[in-house]
């Protein structure tokens, strides 16, 4: 069984040996936050899809508004487990259990740092390009670990590698954050070739032996056996960021549609208001009006901040209620699937609808289109030049890759995997750029 005491280590990744040179360590989790808050992965999300194409006239969520809005909800969460936890275990008042809030909020930034340019669509052309278009030719050549991460490319596990891998020029830890901030990020600890028909995975071979020294150090359950790939239960925390992040998506690509005109007002508030019960719609109408609300849109955010609140409250709960189980890596399932009958049918009500109405729109599935060519253009001409990097073309190729990624290495596996870093560090703005200049479509104006 897991324990908190050991759970919560403010010991950075690389700055090992500095960890009992530090006094005032219990704002470390907030320096965390920070560091990642001033990192250019993080300044480049607000390039980068959520869902619907980048704002013209209006404005909807991108990655980088959407990982400040599950911060924020993460802090919320956060802060209310740890006061639970503290007073149903009051031995662990003088630990850093308080600096939950701070933790998972620091991860809720990171969660999305991994996301390739066009979201899902950008993740799907990374992995197919190997697994069934034009570097299928490659799978002889690589070890089939090595095989496994790329064909299954996950976000989740790119984050963790941003995090901790040492890049060129950079400093041994990567980011150096805390074990538990990089521990709570990871969703699913287990090897790629574990990922299986849905294709999650929580770390490259290449960070194997980082999650492994930050597992072991927290007292994560391991659930594999010597030689088999490697596989750990979660740590707690990550219930939390999740949650976090399945309130906001699902919450706020309501609203964004609302917004879009994809779903009408009236359906919106059925939507949102259908995680109350009677008594509870109506006092929220009244207050609505009582506040002088006339605006549509603010009906909607006002009712969207009630139901943020609700399922906050539901999932600290669910926690809570559930510690013990989780401790023990017996839990099963999110926090969502945990909450009150009323609100998990609300919400598996706007998933099914989302799906129908909003994933499935003509806006989303437009730039979903665009993007799965554009990357898998990208992906087929830069894996040829690094597959080839002898080729003239190919050395003009490499040439334009930032010297931060080892795409001169002898190796093939490390040039194919600077390329993956490139490219999945791309804002879209900036792949499309790329995509234009090496097919030829845009020249610089002399």
């Amino acid at each position: 069984m897991m324990n908190w005491e050991s759970l919560i280590s403010n010991k950075r990744l690389g700055q090992e040996h500095r960890h009992l040179e530090k006094h005032d360590d219990r704002t470390e989790f907030r320096r965390d936050y920070d560091r990642l808050i001033f990192s250019a992965p993080f300044r480049r999300l607000q390039n980068k899809t959520q869902v619907f194409p980048l704002p013209g006239s209006i404005f909807v969520h991108n990655r980088l508004t959407h990982s400040l809005e599950v911060a924020s909800v993460g802090m919320s969460l956060g802060s209310d487990a740890s006061q639970q936890i503290i007073s149903r275990h009051p031995e662990l008042r003088s630990t850093h259990i308080s600096e939950i809030g701070s933790i998972v909020s620091a991860a809720c930034l990171a969660h999305d740092l991994g996301n390739p340019p066009f979201g899902h669509s950008g993740e799907r052309a990374i992995q197919t390009f190997f697994s069934e278009g034009n570097g299928s030719f490659l799978k002889p050549k690589l070890d089939k670990m090595f095989w496994d991460d790329i064909t299954h490319f996950e976000g989740n596990a790119n984050a963790f590698r941003i995090l901790t891998h040492r890049f060129k020029g950079r400093r041994a830890g990567g980011f150096a954050m805390t074990y538990t901030t990089l521990a709570s990020i990871v969703k699913y600890p287990f090897a790629s070739s574990l990922a299986g028909d849905h294709g999650k995975f929580g770390f490259f071979q290449s960070e194997t032996d980082i999650y492994r020294k930050i597992a072991d150090e927290l007292g994560i359950i391991c659930k594999s056996s010597e030689g088999e790939p490697l596989k750990y239960v979660r740590h707690p925390l990550v219930y939390l960021v999740e949650a976090a992040d399945d309130i906001c998506y699902e919450i706020m690509d309501i609203e964004d549609a609302n917004k879009l005109k994809i779903l009408s007002f009236s359906e919106t508030e059925r939507l949102l208001l259908g995680f109350f019960d009677e008594d509870t719609k109506k006092g929220i109408k009244s207050r609505i009006a009582e506040e002088g609300l006339t605006d549509d849109n603010e009906k909607v955010v006002y009712m969207r901040a009630c139901v943020i609140g609700k399922l906050e409250n539901e999932c600290v709960k669910a926690f809570i209620n559930n510690e013990e189980e989780i401790l023990q890596g017996r839990f099963e399932g999110s926090l969502i699937d945990h909450i009150s009958d009323l609100q998990r049918n609300a919400y598996k009500h706007c998933s099914e609808l989302s799906f129908k109405k909003i994933y499935r729109s003509k806006p989303v599935l437009d730039i979903e289109l665009s993007g799965y060519k554009i990357m898998e253009t990208l992906m087929n001409q830069m894996i040829e030049a690094v597959a080839y990097p002898d080729r003239f073309y190919s050395k003009q190729l490499i040439n334009r890759v930032s010297s931060q990624y080892d795409i001169d290495s002898d190796d093939l596996e490390t040039r194919i995997m600077a390329v993956i870093d490139y490219i999945s560090g791309m804002t879209d703005v900036y792949a499309l750029d790329i995509y234009q200049k090496i097919n030829g479509i845009s020249l610089p104006i002399v």
